[in-house]
């Protein structure tokens, strides 16, 4: 039986498109809150900024200490998985 070689790899695109329209949420949830004003928008805007670099530096070690895996579709995974985390936390936070 033939087997397609790129299962896994459809399956982490899948993935990212989930996390893609998930973070166009978050991104719309942001901006309104921000347009809004007050308190609440310098706080949203600094959070934006420190949480991305947050994730960076947390994959950044992740990488270097080998626990995304040893193959490129095993690191997908777990990078898509670490920002899904994060999106899903910020929607559940501003919605």
């Amino acid at each position: 039986m033939y087997k397609w070689p790129y299962e896994g790899w459809t399956s982490a695109s899948m993935d990212a498109w989930a996390l893609s329209i998930e973070a166009s949420t978050v991104i719309g949830l942001r901006v309104a809150k921000m347009a809004a004003g007050g308190p609440g928008a310098s706080g949203e805007a600094y959070l934006m900024v420190s949480e991305k670099m947050q994730s960076v530096f947390e994959l950044q070690s992740a990488m270097m200490s080998g626990r995304l895996g040893a193959s490129p579709l095993t690191g997908t995974r777990k990078v898509l998985k670490h920002y899904r985390r994060k999106v899903k936390a910020n929607r559940k936070r501003l919605g």
